[in-house]
């Protein structure tokens, strides 16, 4: 089971190298007759279809290759630069990229054979990089192979945060937390607010939607704060900010900020249910309700 904690955080990497459709499938269990690869990446029997998809391994890298230090540091600088807003900044996925440590195509790459034509000339949502130099594209190259061999010597397996391989969790337990325990029923609603919820979002986007609302579509209402000045007038409007000693209050040219020490405050944040419950969650609560929001569609 991976920790929602990591799974949030992998989501939060451009260059798209191209790999949607072969990083982020989970391995399927080979057919009848068809050799495979186990939990330890040796090609013999089926697989295990009970086991978790996030549990199995990614492809391993069919022609082993080393790079220079110097040439893995600078493509970690390019790779940052130019692919870690999509892939994050280790190459293990983030915004729409996936995670290339589980890409086929890298895999098979030799030395940028089938990276490097790739960066180039893009493919589908991924733009074509052709100001790059080759020196530049080598050194991405280097880098991307560095990061695949250090998850390769991982034991246990990559987790990554595809939908199949979230869907750990209890549907019917989520429910009795969301509506009992969790305290989630006091502000959502299953057929109000939250209706269709498990078909607008799914995989990361949904446990960000979950955990941290405030990241998600549409923007959650604004905390609101009301001050009480002295003398006994109060203030009341949408928070712009706040620091250990000023609250600033309104909007535009009405924004008037007010010394903590001065004055009383309250602060009305909608979201606040939230963080309070991230630190009361466990892992076993958070898939269980990410599976019960699934099944809202």
């Amino acid at each position: 089971m991976i920790p929602f904690a990591a799974a949030v955080a992998l989501g939060i990497g451009a260059l798209g190298l191209g790999f949607a459709q072969d990083a982020a499938t989970p391995t399927t269990p080979p057919a009848k007759g068809v050799k495979g690869t186990n939990a330890k990446g040796q090609g013999k029997g089926k697989g295990n279809p009970a086991q978790s998809p996030a549990s199995r391994l990614g492809p391993q890298t069919v022609t082993p290759q080393t790079y220079p230090a110097e040439q893995i540091k600078a493509g970690a600088q390019q790779f940052t630069a130019q692919c870690g807003f999509c892939h994050g900044r280790d190459t293990a996925g983030g915004e729409g990229g996936p995670d290339l440590t589980r890409s086929e195509l890298v895999a098979q790459d030799l030395r940028g054979d089938k990276i490097a034509p790739l960066i180039r000339s893009g493919r589908g949502s991924m733009p074509a990089f052709s100001d790059l130099t080759a020196a530049q594209i080598t050194e991405i190259v280097a880098f991307v192979h560095d990061e695949k061999t250090k998850s390769e010597s991982l034991t246990g397996g990559r987790q990554t945060v595809d939908p199949a391989q979230l869907a750990t969790g209890s549907a019917d337990a989520g429910r009795l937390y969301f509506n009992g325990a969790g305290g989630c029923s006091g502000c959502h609603s299953a057929t109000g607010d939250l209706e269709g919820i498990g078909t607008r979002y799914q995989g990361l986007a949904l446990i960000q939607r979950m955990l941290y609302p405030t990241a998600g579509r549409p923007t959650p209402p604004r905390p609101k704060a009301t001050v009480t000045l002295a003398s006994g007038e109060t203030v009341t409007g949408p928070l712009a900010s706040q620091d250990e000693f000023t609250i600033t209050v309104g909007e535009g040219d009405a924004r008037k900020t007010y010394d903590k020490n001065a004055v009383k405050y309250k602060i009305d944040d909608p979201m606040s249910a939230h963080f309070d419950q991230l630190g009361k969650y466990t892992d076993a609560d958070m898939h269980n309700v990410y599976a019960y929001l699934s099944t809202l569609k």
